[in-house]
């Protein structure tokens, strides 16, 4: 598995098209999260956003990351909900509002049980919401479930830049 910072991403033409974005401005969230993935897949192409604009920016194609506006799109995106600049309901509903983008799975990962902000999450687009466990174990079952069931058995649809 690769990992990068997204303003560190080469240009799409030369790197794999990216398997996971994980938006996480958490440096330890951001660890927990990678090392079962790593774990399950060293082969998973994984990117990381820090905030909500630079995974808006990332999946829109645009600012510093225009050169993705034809690459492939994630396979799945593993959402944070609290995040600087913009929070997780912002990308929701940016990514939501976007024709390209609109169909992207989008997973959030949440530490809130709070039963408005999850319906709000799911209004706005969101294929699954996952409370956080405490404990790392559990912890590194739940993002490897995850994983497991979008990356390998889910049926995603076709990416708009490659249906004719």
């Amino acid at each position: 598995m690769t990992v990068t910072a997204p303003a560190q991403l080469p240009h799409a033409g030369t790197s794999p098209p990216t398997d996971i974005l994980l938006v996480e401005d958490s440096p330890l969230e951001v660890e927990l999260t990678l090392r079962p993935l790593r774990e399950l897949d060293p082969t998973s192409q994984i990117e990381v956003a820090r905030d909500g604009e630079e995974a808006l920016d990332f999946l829109l194609g645009r600012g510093g990351f225009r050169f993705r506006l034809s690459a492939p799109l994630p396979r799945l995106v593993l959402l944070d909900l609290k995040l600087p600049k913009l929070d997780g309901v912002d990308v929701l509903r940016g990514v939501r509002g976007n024709s390209r983008t609109a169909l992207t799975p989008i997973v959030v990962l949440t530490a809130s049980s709070d039963p408005r902000q999850l319906t709000q999450c799911y209004q706005l687009g969101a294929n699954s919401c996952v409370q956080k466990p405490v404990r790392h174990e559990e912890f590194r079952g739940t993002v490897q479930a995850i994983a497991r069931y979008w990356l390998a058995l889910n049926q995603t649809p076709p990416s708009p830049v490659s249906v004719a």
